[in-house]
């Protein structure tokens, strides 16, 4: 009797070789060919998967690296300045292997610049993480007085902390120290609660009757 093969981990180790590809070689590289030498399957598997298309494989490889990187963090603390260090702390490749993702998901936002398909989804990616950052420092916030639109810049400013611990390490051959991001974000955080005054609570009416 044949084995039965998962599907679900058949398409996971070509999501796997691909991120590898990309790693070493750059995404222009990644051919069906090198996609069967790094993952072991025969070029005829991966098309009874993907197709005899090569864009199917890159786009769900795509997909595979943005619900890594959302799920990296295994769960959340109630205190809301804490969650959201933790948030931006497990978006950081400090692992080997987020690393390698890491690189391969910076070189698909590079692609999408000239590459509708793929601009869909990194916006779309970009615009969810932006909003998700704002939120939760509203709630860190919620004891300071803070308009909207400081509020919509300082969510900017940590965004941008998100930017360049993706960025950064895409060029470099090592993984970030989880201790470093986590003092800096843990700074930055700090410094925008001292930027703004508490806020008061609200006045009560005076119960004496004329």
């Amino acid at each position: 009797m044949p084995r039965r093969v998962d599907p679900d981990a058949r398409r996971a180790q070509v999501a796997d070789a691909v991120i590898d590809e990309i790693a070493a070689h750059g995404l222009r590289s990644v051919t069906l060919a090198r996609i069967s030498a790094r993952s072991g399957l025969a070029i005829g598997s991966i098309r009874h998967y993907f197709g005899d298309n090569l864009r199917q494989v890159m786009s769900f490889t795509l997909g595979v690296l943005v619900q890594r990187a959302q799920h990296r963090n295994p769960g959340l603390s109630g205190d809301p300045a804490t969650r959201l260090t933790e948030v931006i702390v497990f978006t950081a490749p400090t692992s080997e292997q987020e690393h390698k993702e890491n690189v391969a998901l910076v070189e698909y936002r590079v692609m999408a610049r000239t590459d509708p398909e793929f601009a869909a989804d990194v916006a779309a990616t970009s615009l969810a993480s932006v909003e998700a950052i704002r939120s939760l420092l509203g709630d860190a916030l919620a004891d300071r007085t803070i308009e909207d639109g400081a509020l919509h810049r300082e969510a900017l400013l940590l965004f941008t902390l998100v930017e360049g611990f993706s960025l950064g390490p895409a060029l470099t051959s090592a993984p970030l120290h989880e201790e470093d991001v986590r003092a800096v974000v843990t700074n930055s955080l700090q410094r925008i609660r001292d930027a703004y005054p508490p806020r008061r609570p609200a006045s009560t009416a005076d119960p004496t009757h004329e």
